[in-house]
């Protein structure tokens, strides 16, 4: 085996929900979106991706490996009053008609993604949107700072 493609099956995340974020994270930064994992918007919430957007939208990924991952999901409509958009992100192997309309749509791989359907847009209040982003720049911080420094957790 080419010892570059070796390397890079040890850098993948392991699940297969972590490698469909990873390429979410990916296909969103070509849109100009950065984004952050597994982030608690409020307490009883974890947010699969957040995305920020250049012009401060904010977006919601949930991301689904399998029917059975889908239908164990109990808590994503919570995730809708978090965010500008909300989407599913599933791998083209997905039965993606599971999925309710009014929703956003990408397919994704490990490697990229695509939006195929946009989720409506319900505009954030100015509170929460306050309230969003200092969450979400604050998880970023505090992990970057992790990694530059990892006995400051």
């Amino acid at each position: 085996m080419d010892q570059s493609i070796d390397i890079l099956a040890d850098t993948l995340p392991a699940l297969p929900g972590q490698r469909l974020g990873r390429g979410v994270c990916r296909g969103l930064r070509a849109l100009d979106f950065v984004c952050v994992e597994e982030l608690v918007p409020a307490p009883g919430l974890r947010v699969d991706v957040m995305a920020l957007g250049p012009k401060g939208e904010v977006w919601i990924v949930e991301c689904k490996s399998s029917r059975a991952d889908y239908r164990a999901d109990r808590k994503w409509q919570g995730y809708l009053d978090w965010c500008d958009r909300f989407f599913w992100a599933v791998d083209a192997e997905f039965p993606a008609d599971l999925l309710p309309d009014g929703t956003g749509l990408i397919l994704a791989d490990a490697y990229d993604a695509e939006v195929m359907r946009m989720g409506p847009e319900t505009a954030l209040s100015g509170a929460r949107r306050k309230a969003v982003l200092r969450t979400f720049a604050r998880t970023a911080a505090g992990r970057l700072q992790g990694l530059r420094d990892p006995g400051t957790g």
